[in-house]
């Protein structure tokens, strides 16, 4: 049915909510982690085990994909409702009992559940403490169904906009509702979408950044392969109020599964009358595009990722100009990370003063992030900016491992900073972050414990950084190179006198006098290590130590017999049987046969292996 006026959809709509559908349901997670894990096998089993009862029984039920259902490490996850359980690594031999047990006879598999006292998975509090505004349909929402994203009240903000509301209008609203990019840089929206429709030009473009290089990061993948008619929606209510008639997203080439959702889903709306010419019979002519980038990591910034599109390399430029002035093709262009799209249709129909309701001053609404790293529930997490970051790792994300400590928290991706233990009340938003040497990014958050090398961390992520720099400008292809040598030495046991205040020194330079975003803040590792750890880069540079029992050759692993309870998870890990022991009781470690692993160190729950000076 093709739609050509609101009445129409919102008639289709109400059918569609009214509509009798089966009681009882099994979401089978279709987020990246899920199906890394097995999940689309494990939808085949349950499909499978569903035709045979669906042949032989009386009781009607259906199996589905949905978008991420957040708690990845957990995967492959299933959600059966009315009941609110939620089954975690599930297997295709698992799919018996589920259907059986759950679907037929209403009882939960105590064995898949997360426990006696939560078998209803989203009572768990990783789920509890979110606020799920974005992701809360996905986990039940086939992301390759319109008529799923219409019933969930799916262009309902694009009806409401072009039949009763002028471009100013949307404009306004998202002006008013002060919402803040999602992409790391935290520019006002509304002052980019005003100036961008004030701007004079007759050909405009709306553009959604999907390009997510971050380490550990996958919010915007999730967003686009569980929700791809959101951010649709959100871009064309964009077009609509700056007066566009194309749009783009760009994605990563290595995200297939996106690329093919998203355009399914676009295919899905031109053949509704949703998207392409004379858009619910409103005379607005809008239609998207999917560009496939080449993975390079500079491409999320602005310009190189417009210089992409056009078919040049994609390396920035200089920013003499404003893209919403001169964009893509030089001509005025929106752009917005593709999170940011999909916060509109809610802004939209739900007011700016909803939208101000949530978060803190000046940082409002919610964020998805990448919870990652020593912690004991990773995975996809929506809050409210302004909420601390011991509210995302140890109310949501549940502490660190047994036996160990949190000793820093990364925030913002490879560009980022790595803030310590004592910033945990720190509020995670725009501003405090960025006052405290770190940055919100696209919104990855990776926990380290006590057994990480900060040195060995900043040396990572600036191995990274130099392997993504285009080269255009000689600070970041001259210094970054440089800065990584020292790194090297630093945890190699090469260290010269002088290399820590040599770091120092060029990143300080490297943040001043950069071309793009990504040179200015690549020195961010390095000085917020710097800033909070320097005393390990002090022991590293001096006395040739890693506290943290991670640079191999910098410290020799002892076991304290005081603190040694006899649990000998050391003698079972150590692959060269180097713990010495009577009986089951580790007595010490035979220093001419240990290789300085670490594994040691990493088993013990009781902190009794620990890393000291070599000699």
């Amino acid at each position: 049915m093709r739609f050509t006026n609101t009445r129409e959809l919102e008639k289709y709509r109400h059918e569609l909510v009214n509509r009798p559908d089966v009681y009882r349901r099994l979401w089978v997670c279709g987020g990246p982690g899920c199906l890394a894990a097995g999940g689309l096998n494990v939808l085949k089993a349950l499909r499978e085990e569903a035709k045979w009862y669906g042949l032989s029984g009386n009781i009607s039920f259906k199996v589905d994909l949905s978008g991420c259902q957040g708690l990845c490490d957990r995967g492959p996850l299933v959600a059966a409702e009315p009941w609110g359980y939620l089954y975690q690594k599930v297997r295709p031999e698992d799919a018996h009992d589920i259907i059986e047990e759950t679907m037929i006879n209403g009882r939960v598999v105590e064995r898949l559940s997360p426990g006696q006292n939560h078998r209803k998975g989203y009572d768990l509090n990783f789920f509890r403490r979110q606020t799920r505004h974005l992701m809360g349909r996905m986990a039940h929402m086939n992301p390759e169904s319109l008529d799923d994203y219409i019933k969930h009240y799916g262009y309902h903000a694009l009806g409401y906009a072009l039949a009763r509301l002028t471009p100013a209008d949307v404009s306004g609203r998202v002006e008013a509702s002060s919402l803040r990019g999602r992409g790391g840089g935290g520019f006002p929206a509304g002052r980019k979408w005003k100036a961008c429709r004030q701007a004079p030009g007759e050909i405009k473009y709306v553009l959604a950044n999907g390009d997510e290089g971050d380490p550990g990061a996958f919010m915007n993948r999730s967003l686009m392969e569980g929700d791809p008619h959101s951010i649709i929606e959100g871009m064309i209510l964009g077009a609509y109020a700056i007066g566009a008639s194309q749009g783009f997203i760009y994605v990563r080439h290595e995200y297939p599964l996106s690329v093919a959702r998203l355009n399914n889903a676009l295919d899905l709306a031109r053949e509704r009358g949703l998207l392409g010419r004379d858009i619910l019979g409103s005379g607005f002519d809008f239609d998207i595009e999917v560009v496939e980038g080449g993975g390079a990591f500079v491409c999320g910034e602005s310009t190189a990722l417009m210089n992409s599109i056009e078919g040049r390399a994609g390396a920035p430029r200089v920013k003499y100009v404003r893209s919403t002035e001169r964009g893509l093709w030089d001509s005025p262009t929106l752009l917005q990370n593709v999170e940011t799209w999909a916060n509109v249709p809610h802004i939209i129909l739900q007011g700016p003063g909803w939208f101000k309701g949530i978060g803190s001053e000046n940082n409002y609404g919610t964020k998805i992030f990448s919870l990652v790293g020593d912690v004991r529930n990773s995975g996809l997490v929506e809050m409210p900016l302004g909420s601390t970051i011991r509210s995302f790792v140890m109310d949501v994300g549940g502490g660190p491992q047994p036996g160990r400590k949190v000793k820093a928290v990364q925030s913002g991706g490879p560009s980022g900073g790595c803030l310590p233990r004592s910033c945990l009340d720190l509020p995670v938003d725009f501003d405090h972050l960025a006052e405290a040497g770190a940055m919100m990014g696209s919104g990855g958050l990776i926990v380290m414990d006590d057994l990480t090398c900060m040195v060995d961390v900043a040396r990572y992520f600036t191995k990274f950084l130099v392997g993504e720099s285009c080269g255009k400008c000689a600070p970041c292809r001259e210094a970054l190179p440089r800065m990584l040598k020292v790194l090297e030495d630093l945890c190699g046991g090469r260290a010269e006198k002088g290399d820590t205040d040599r770091l120092i020194r060029w990143s300080e330079m490297l943040s001043k006098t950069a071309l793009c975003g990504l040179g200015q803040s690549a020195a961010n590792p390095v000085l917020s290590t710097i800033k909070y750890f320097e005393d390990e880069y002090r022991e590293h540079e001096e006395q040739h130590f890693c506290r943290a029992g991670r640079c191999a050759g910098l410290y020799e692993p002892f076991i304290d017999t005081e603190r040694c309870v006899g649990c000998g998870a050391c003698i079972r890990v150590c692959p060269c049987g180097a713990v010495k022991r009577s009986g089951l009781k580790p007595q010490g470690i035979n220093q001419n046969t240990c290789i300085a692993c670490g594994a040691c160190l990493k088993a013990c729950h009781f902190r009794a292996a620990v890393a000291r000076p070599r000699g």
